[in-house]
């Protein structure tokens, strides 16, 4: 359990991977998903792109709580030849996984934690390689019929199905799932909150 913190903590995000991360390292806390609409497409650096909209999402909840709360905000993202978001049909999921198997790309997390309060904030991302292994075609049909990438940046969730997709990581496993928790927790010390 943490410890030397007043205040309440909150994730801005609906995921239930983030929270399943959250819970595992014994933070109590509450979900108010953030309304920003992710962009994708803005022409930055991927690892400045993440922090941008894990600020965003953490401001965008963080106003709405001006009491004083310690919000989380998240962004992950996959870049391979550029940046792969979350796939808007079928078709586009196969393309990404066809762009993916059998190479190494990177997953990208960024992570903002704001006092509501004060608005105090801090940032950071995480970057993680990934190798999928080589994969048919009927491979990857078979993945999307289980509907598992139809909300997963890259179109694959290495924490389901799609584990028997990757070969073998380079970096933080959590950071791959949606919240590379060590980083995490080292951005929560800087406002009095200790894990451990």
């Amino acid at each position: 359990m943490y410890a030397n913190n007043m205040l309440g903590i909150v994730l801005a995000s609906a995921s239930p991977r983030r929270t399943e991360l959250l819970k595992q390292i014994g933070i109590e806390f509450k979900i108010i998903p953030s309304n920003i609409e992710e962009d994708i497409k803005v022409n930055i650096p991927p690892e400045e792109l993440v922090q941008k909209l894990s600020y965003e999402k953490a401001l965008d909840v963080a106003k709405q709580l001006p009491e004083g709360s310690l919000v989380i905000g998240a962004d992950t993202i996959v870049v391979k030849d550029g940046v792969l978001g979350k796939p808007a049909n079928e078709e586009q999921a196969f393309e990404m996984l066809k762009s993916l198997q059998g190479r190494w790309h990177e997953v990208i997390t960024g992570v903002t934690v704001i006092n509501s309060y004060t608005l105090k904030s801090v940032k950071a991302y995480e970057k993680t390689r990934v190798k999928m292994r080589e994969l048919s075609d009927s491979t990857i049909l078979s993945y999307i019929k289980t509907r598992e990438p139809m909300d997963k940046a890259g179109s694959y969730g290495i924490q389901g199905i799609g584990a028997v997709l990757v070969e073998k990581i380079e970096g933080c496993y959590f950071n791959v799932v949606g919240l590379p928790l060590t980083r995490l927790s080292f951005i929560l010390e800087e406002f009095g909150v200790s894990i451990l």
